[in-house]
């Protein structure tokens, strides 16, 4: 039984890609082909192993859609406070909350730090609006608790 060889240009237009990015799969192991002279030979039971593998059914085709017009936005926020002390007690606040935050806030950070000079507790946020939503709110929360609360 003979193997059918495709090269690494036929594979990029069957694919609907750039040959580099078959390239860049070869290289990375993604992709299994055989180096002939210099140039990469793919083999066609590797390329419907590796269109099987990495397949969109219809239904994940909407669902990469929506995820391509995910929003995402960044804040920075100065909290004004005197004490060193509860500057303290709030990024440590902060910091165990994103320790716990839940898997819908997807990728998200956080930077809080205490510029003593200023009096002031700058918090940097990135991620989606959900997330900033929640650690806004938080803020609010925790600078409108008394000290004893925090």
């Amino acid at each position: 039984m003979d193997e059918t060889y495709y090269t690494v240009e036929q594979i990029a237009q069957i694919l609907r890609m750039h040959p580099k990015t078959i390239q860049r799969y070869i290289r990375e192991g993604k992709l299994s082909a055989t180096k002939i002279g210099k140039s990469w030979r793919i083999a066609g039971h590797d390329l419907s192993r590796f269109t099987e593998e990495n397949r969109v059914a219809d239904g994940d085709t909407q669902k990469d859609d929506l995820e391509a017009v995910c929003i995402r936005a960044s804040a920075v926020v100065d909290v004004g406070i005197r004490s060193q002390e509860r500057a303290s007690r709030i990024i440590n606040s902060l910091n165990a909350a994103m320790n716990f935050k839940p898997p819908e806030y997807g990728q998200a950070s956080m930077h809080a730090q205490y510029l003593e000079p200023d009096h002031i507790v700058r918090i940097t946020l990135w991620g989606n609006l959900q997330f900033l939503s929640a650690v806004l709110g938080a803020i609010e929360v925790f600078t409108q608790q008394g000290e004893e609360n925090i």
